[in-house]
Parts: structure tokens; sequence; C-alpha cells
């Protein structure tokens, strides 16, 4: 069982900046491809970022495309979600979560943390 712990949420005006952490409870090493995703009250979950195994490659959403930047270490078994430029439509409960493969849609990742709240004030 992979275990998933965010951290890094909070309030920000819009244009600043905050970067999300996520640890992970087990060696992922090669092991998991690990992606944030967001929800929005009244709104389904959907996909941010996602990186592979390695890392050594990564896809984002159109919305967050430029602004936002996905890493992994896997040495300390952690992904992080560096935000910039950030609006009040990113406003939203931030999952991290892992899957076997490189996706980037919700259905194919079996393990969430809880969310950390994000939210952009106007």
């Amino acid at each position: 069982q992979v275990q998933l712990v965010e951290s890094g949420g909070g309030l920000v005006q819009a244009g600043g900046s905050l970067r999300l952490s996520c640890a992970v409870s087990k060696r992922t090493g090669s092991t998991y491809a690990l992606g944030w995703f967001r929800q929005a009250p009244g709104k389904e979950r959907e996909f941010v970022a996602t990186i592979s195994r390695s890392g050594s490659s990564t896809n984002y959403a159109d919305t967050v495309k430029g602004r936002f930047t996905i890493s992994r270490n896997n040495a300390d078994d952690t992904v992080s979600l560096q935000m910039n430029s950030l609006k009040p439509d990113d406003t939203a409960v931030y999952y991290c979560a892992a899957s076997a493969g490189f996706w980037m849609t919700v259905r194919n990742y079996g393990y969430w943390g809880r969310g950390t709240q994000v939210t952009v004030s106007s």
C-alpha cells in the first residue's frame, strides 16, 4: 500500500507563488509515476501534471503549462509542484497521486493523498 501526504497549500494573492510537496510512504524509485490533480468546489477532479518514474518526462494540463513545474526526488520519495503566476481559477484542493503508468487521467491512478487546499485571492 502506497501512502501519500501533501503539504504546502495555503492562501496567496493572484500573481503569487506556492510550492506543494508530497511525501510518499515507500520507495517509489522506478515503480510509480506521480501526478498532481485538483478539484474545485462543484467540479470534477482534473489533471494538473504528471512525472514519469525516472523524472525524465513530464506532462501538464494546458491551463497550467508554463506556470507550474512538477519535479521529483526518488532519493527521498517526494514529488513537488511549483506554482507561479497563480490565478483565482487555480483555487482548489490539490491531490498527489501514484500510478503504475505515465497517465493523465484520474481513473488510472490507484493511490491518492488526502489533498491540500490552495486558495488564490483576486
